[in-house]
């Protein structure tokens, strides 16, 4: 009697010990919290390089907009190697010369212009890598938390199920219970192992996956962070014109309409300017030669390549409309989804973990009593771990879509780049 009594109290201090979610145990390693793990991964990150390596490209490229064409040297000799009076060198003609090419309709302004457009883009893009990269180590964070969770549920799960084990032993050594509860318990506590190693498992490899994006190796996380539930409030619609998706979108556009005024700008046939010097033979005397050259628009008139810029002009704005439909959706499916896991994690950590501990606390010390069968012991058992696994399901629903709804609604801030 004396050790089912103790049996009773130990199976209440691990009962107990679920209120609090199960924190992994104390370590002496520092805690990494979110806002370290974000400036970590922002520190060192592929992503960010190769955002900013855009940018620079895209202004390597405004600076070769912005050179003029090069001029060209001519040299040629004319009467030579013919018959009569023109055989050999006697006759010949020899002219050296520039030649210089001048652009018109604007075609240097118009591709200053685009690579302005496009250093804007990469600016932009810049800040979407930026932003992304903070879903993405949110997102892992919050996988990384969940479970190391699970791994404490499953730890208490192990321990109970041993402990409900130890009690079908004795009553059935005391005759009173059949051998198949001995077999029952011992067969939910082969499946509480095999969930403890899962759920190892499972943390390693989270805990891997938030290590390649921070660089360091992960200890404990913030456990009070992901149990963090903001209260629900109204507050008013985000402007989703400002957001980085609307933004990319208009600079899309940007980028179109200057192309558009480039391709007008080709129309415009350019000026080849020559001067030269040219040689007699014959007399040893030098004149001056002048000359202008200009294309002739018969077969190209650049009216298709405008028709073409046209047409990705009225795809870019179709395209900015859809983005600004699509980013209103989705953060009204962020809000709602926030919304509705706060409801579940406020209930499923609060009255319902608690009522599902009291009922699994009672049906433990029914069993041990005999007051309660062994299949009402494990379907409170089961209750109480689809409670908490439901706990921890809802709350990390909640921070991912908390971090989707921040990554929707970021505003587009100026980068490098973009105040040409």
């Amino acid at each position: 009697m004396h050790r089912i009594i103790a049996a009773v109290i130990a199976a209440g201090v691990c009962a107990s010990s679920l209120q609090a979610q199960t924190r992994p145990p104390g370590s002496a390693e520092p805690v990494l919290t979110l806002a370290e793990a974000l400036a970590r991964a922002g520190a060192s990150s592929p992503f960010q390089d190769a955002a900013s390596a855009g940018v620079h490209a895209a202004e390597a490229q405004r600076r070769v907009a912005a050179l003029r064409p090069n001029p060209s040297l001519v040299a040629e000799t004319e009467n030579v190697a013919g018959t009569g009076i023109y055989q050999g060198l006697r006759s010949s003609e020899t002219t050296v010369g520039l030649a210089l090419p001048l652009e018109r309709g604007g075609k240097r302004g118009a591709r200053i212009a685009l690579a302005d457009a496009q250093i804007g883009r990469a600016g932009l893009q810049a800040a979407i890598a930026r932003a992304d990269l903070r879903l993405r180590v949110t997102q892992t964070y919050v996988v990384a938390v969940a479970a190391q969770r699970r791994v404490g549920i499953a730890r208490d799960q192990r321990g109970i199920a041993a402990e409900v084990l130890r009690a079908a032993r004795v009553r059935v050594k005391a005759g009173r219970a059949s051998p198949l509860e001995e077999q029952r318990a011992d067969v939910a506590r082969v499946a509480a192992d095999g969930a403890m190693e899962r759920a190892e498992r499972s943390a390693i490899v989270a805990a891997a996956n938030l290590a390649r994006l921070v660089g360091i190796a992960v200890g404990p996380l913030d456990d009070a962070w992901f149990e963090r539930v903001d209260a629900p409030r109204k507050s008013p619609a985000p402007d989703t014109t400002l957001t980085l998706t609307a933004s990319a979108a208009r600079a899309d556009l940007a980028t179109a309409t200057a192309q558009v005024r480039l391709a007008h700008s080709q129309r415009v046939p350019d000026l080849t300017l020559s001067a030269s010097a040219r040689r007699l033979e014959q007399t040893n005397d030098v004149a001056a030669v002048f000359g202008v050259s200009i294309p002739l628009a018969i077969f190209n008139g650049g009216r298709a390549a405008v028709a073409v810029a046209d047409a990705q002009r009225d795809q870019s704005d179709a395209l900015r409309r859809v983005a600004l439909f699509d980013v209103e959706q989705d953060i009204a499916g962020a809000q709602v989804d926030a919304a509705n896991a706060a409801t579940t994690a406020r209930n499923a950590a609060g009255p319902a973990l608690a009522a599902a501990l009291e009922a699994a606390r009672i049906a433990r010390i029914g069993y041990r009593e005999g007051k309660f069968g062994q299949l009402d012991l494990l379907d409170a058992e089961r209750t109480l771990l689809d409670t908490r696994a439901a706990a921890i399901d809802a709350l990390a629903a909640y921070h991912d879509a908390q971090g989707r709804f921040e990554r929707l609604t970021a505003d587009a801030l100026p980068t490098k780049g973009t105040d040409r």
